[in-house]
């Protein structure tokens, strides 16, 4: 049986509430395997659109694809899904609660509240209420709650808002092992960019319903590279000296600037090789930015 890529798609779909469009003509393709991060602003669409991914909300128009299949009842079947606030017992312990789950959902398998409940550290959570549980455990237990069904594909709304550093850090490893060891696609919605970059392989940026950008890790790391940009009379004889002198890693442009990825600290008897030998140096100087900072630019360039 030929194995599935793209465990979903979405082509021109369009959300509108009281002749606002929410979510715009969004095209996403989510692959086998991908953590995919989702990105945007407060109201920016993230929820609408996975809301209408888990069948929570009906596209305006549009289409939408699991597992390259257009028979969403079936194929949402297999997937699990934490949107806002799932409802959790408060005077129910964590096992209780799972139990709940279990029932409704028609899973035979008892050894599962166990399992999922180790699986996500709260097996020792014991006969402690949910209404007593950090905002921390209280996500690892709607995560739980969501693999019940042994999903392919998780879609996770905001899982790491409000938590303080530990819980976020858990629940990034907690992913993390999902993707790795339950092999799960994943797709989750954060305004925490940094974590977000720690676990994501591709990435998709959202803005006033409008999907803006689409790019894979590496692609990020690339555009957000720390940089020295060197310009000089001379880029070839730069780049001979740059690899005999300091064994730079480097590239050069078509215009003949030379962008250095290393050396850093050695700017200075970088510059003064280059004089040395000959050279005029019109510009050394440092570049690249922070996640936070390509991230604010991409999205201030759609303010219009």
């Amino acid at each position: 049986m030929e194995q599935i890529e793209f465990f979903a798609q979405t082509t021109d779909l369009c959300k509108t509430f009281a002749g606002k469009k929410a979510v715009n003509r969004v095209n996403i393709t989510i692959r086998r395997g991908d953590i995919y991060g989702f990105i945007g602003e407060n109201g920016a669409g993230k929820t609408t659109f996975m809301r209408m991914l888990c069948g929570l909300a009906s596209p305006t128009s549009g289409t939408i694809r699991l597992f390259e299949s257009a028979d969403l009842e079936k194929q949402r079947k297999r997937t699990g899904a934490v949107i806002e606030n799932p409802a959790l017992y408060p005077s129910m312990t964590a096992a209780q609660n799972l139990e709940v789950y279990r029932v409704l959902m028609g899973i035979p398998d008892k050894t599962v509240v166990s399992e999922l409940l180790d699986f996500v550290g709260l097996g020792n959570a014991g006969k402690k209420k949910t209404k007593d549980f950090s905002l921390g455990m209280k996500q690892r237990l709607m995560i739980a709650v969501s693999l019940i069904g042994n999903p392919e594909f998780l879609i996770l709304d905001e899982p790491m808002n409000g938590l303080d550093p530990m819980g976020i850090k858990e629940t990034r490893d907690l992913l993390l092992n999902l993707n790795k060891e339950k092999n799960l696609t994943i797709v989750v919605s954060s305004h925490i960019l940094d974590e977000l970059s720690r676990m994501a392989t591709c990435y998709g940026v959202i803005h006033k319903g409008n999907l803006i950008a689409e790019f894979s890790s590496q692609e990020l790391e690339n555009r957000c590279r720390r940089t020295i940009k060197i310009v000089v009379d001379n880029p070839s004889k730069a780049e001979y000296l740059l690899k005999t002198t300091v064994n730079a890693n480097f590239d050069v442009m078509a215009d003949g600037a030379i962008f250095l990825y290393d050396h850093f600290d050695e700017a200075a008897y970088i510059n003064q090789t280059l004089v040395s030998n000959g050279l005029a140096v019109s510009v050394l100087a440092p570049g690249g930015q922070d996640l936070e900072g390509y991230f604010m630019d991409l999205m201030g360039g759609k303010n219009q």
